[in-house]
């Protein structure tokens, strides 16, 4: 199969982000890249070595495993590989935003027992924040219930979707608990008794994902599984929603990024005519570089100023990256004409991949509704 090998925008901070993380990418996911659109294959064995690498550890603090090399680390990791693979890149920001709560946990046996392993890379894990998350901004009820029971809870529920995980994967859940305002945040395995994985829908892109239905059906989780406590949470959702919110910007910003370079190739050739689309080259790559820095601008202020409210500004920021990826998935695609829908060429891959960077949670309706119920003073996610 023909791969499309991707030149990437050059931007003055665009070095290096890991060592090996480019011939990681160039040798072990380019090669899968139509085989995981097409064909839905999990790209396993490349997480694992990418968290071999450090790939997975700059949220998390060395005595954690991690390398601590910030929030922006971490969004570039996911950036660099979804300029090849936003399935992929989707995959890199669930095990970062596992990480992330769990460093972010006051669970010290979290910290200790589980959070190197997935900083490393040698457990992989995934969110099921989805559902929570609409649930606190007034979208959807919550799907998972809680009651407090000796030694933990008990957890019953079922989640549409949930992606990262298997049976040997770890992911972390949100449950309403009676009586309680704050949410109830667990870690579980995929193997716990009483939970039942289900891939039981197909999608048009994101096959490669592991996104399973998750059923609880009296799932037990002891205290020293849990992430946060309802008592907990208003502080916890302040310290890590910005940064979960934020990594997302990589997906879109490698996106836009592959977009961009798929029509400086077509221009070479068709610029004669690729002049009368709407959208030009030159104007996509400048709201690409000025998403960039504005990106890493806001993931250093978050790392550097502990308690600075950056929740609105991680929202403007993911909203415009939604629609800057429809926006240039759609030129690219345009750019390339007949070339772009054959089945193995990336522009029509790309303009699946936009999509869904619109429509995962947050989607840009959620982006938006929030933006409003901020602006407006309307604080339904305040708990």
């Amino acid at each position: 199969m023909q791969v499309n090998m991707l030149q990437s925008v050059a931007d003055p901070e665009m070095i290096e982000t890991l060592p090996g993380l480019t011939a990681l990418i160039r040798d072990e996911l380019a090669p899968q890249v139509v085989d995981i659109d097409v064909n839905g294959t999990y790209p396993g064995a490349f997480l694992h070595r990418l968290g071999a690498i450090g790939g997975f550890g700059a949220l998390v603090s060395p005595q954690s495993g991690g390398t601590g090399r910030g929030l922006k680390n971490a969004l570039q990791v996911i950036e660099d590989v979804s300029k090849q693979c936003v399935s992929t890149g989707f995959v890199v920001w669930a095990q970062h935003a596992c990480a992330c709560y769990l460093q972010n946990s006051s669970n010290p046996a979290l910290r200790s027992d589980i959070l190197p392993l997935i900083a490393s890379g040698v457990a992989l894990g995934g969110t099921g924040q989805s559902n929570a998350m609409k649930s606190r901004a007034a979208i959807e009820e919550n799907r998972l219930k809680a009651m407090r029971v000796e030694g933990g809870y008990v957890v019953n529920g079922t989640l549409p979707w949930v992606s990262n995980i298997g049976l040997d994967h770890y992911f972390h859940v949100g449950a309403d608990v009676a009586g309680e305002t704050g949410l109830l945040v667990v870690l579980v395995k995929g193997d716990s008794p009483g939970l039942t994985l289900n891939q039981n829908a197909h999608f048009i892109a994101m096959e490669g994902t592991n996104t399973f239905a998750c059923q609880f059906k009296e799932v037990f989780v002891a205290d020293d599984r849990v992430v946060v406590h309802p008592h907990e949470f208003a502080r916890f959702r302040a310290r890590t929603k910005p940064a979960f919110v934020l990594m997302q910007m990589g997906m879109g910003l490698g996106l836009v990024d592959a977009c961009v370079s798929m029509m400086k190739r077509s221009n070479k050739t068709h610029a004669h005519v690729n002049c009368y689309l709407d959208d030009q080259v030159g104007d996509i790559e400048a709201a690409l570089l000025a998403a960039r820095a504005a990106s890493y601008r806001l993931a250093d202020k978050i790392d550097s100023e502990a308690g600075v409210d950056c929740e609105r500004e991680s929202i403007a920021l993911r909203l415009l990256g939604s629609e800057l990826s429809l926006k240039a998935s759609n030129s690219a695609m345009l750019h390339l004409g007949a070339k772009g829908y054959l089945v193995n060429n990336a522009a029509q891959r790309r303009v699946r991949e936009a999509y869904f960077v619109a429509i995962v949670t947050p989607a840009i309706k959620h982006l938006r509704k929030e933006l409003h119920d901020i602006d407006s003073g309307c604080q339904v996610c305040s708990a």
